[in-house]
């Protein structure tokens, strides 16, 4: 298996409530190849979708069960401490949890945590020993 993921599908309660808070709020915008019910957002080399919960779950064959915490992150590297304090306040604005306020951590860099509507789990962190090149793709 080649070292490569290319798309992460969040199973949504309210796709409408969903699409509202990444394309209307965040302004993401969803690729032309996004169909009614699974609707697909272009990353830099990776792909966001956001599927029906009750239709992915029943694709995997798994019952849903949700949880306080299931083991998963997503990032989000800002550029500095002052884009992560505005990223964060403005997911919150659109009604997103913040989990944890930004702050230095014990790694020498400055973050926060907030749940989008779903309760899915992203960082918002500046990281002052890594790079991102000239398409803000994290170079290791």
């Amino acid at each position: 298996m080649r070292q490569k993921l290319t798309l992460i599908t969040f199973g949504v309660q309210d796709l409408a409530r969903s699409l509202a808070f990444y394309e209307q709020g965040l302004q993401w915008k969803r690729s032309p190849q996004s169909m009614e019910h699974y609707v697909l957002f272009p990353l830099g080399g990776i792909v966001l979708g956001l599927y029906p919960l009750s239709s992915l779950a029943q694709d995997c064959s798994l019952p849903y069960q949700p949880s306080t915490f299931s083991g998963l992150t997503l990032s989000y590297n800002a550029k500095s401490k002052l884009e992560v304090d505005d990223v964060l306040a403005r997911v919150e604005s659109l009604g997103a949890t913040i989990v944890k306020p930004a702050q230095e951590v014990f790694w020498g860099g400055y973050s926060g945590y907030f749940k989008d509507p779903d309760g899915y789990l992203i960082e918002v962190a500046f990281n002052p020993f890594w790079q991102l090149d000239e398409n803000d793709n994290l170079v290791l």
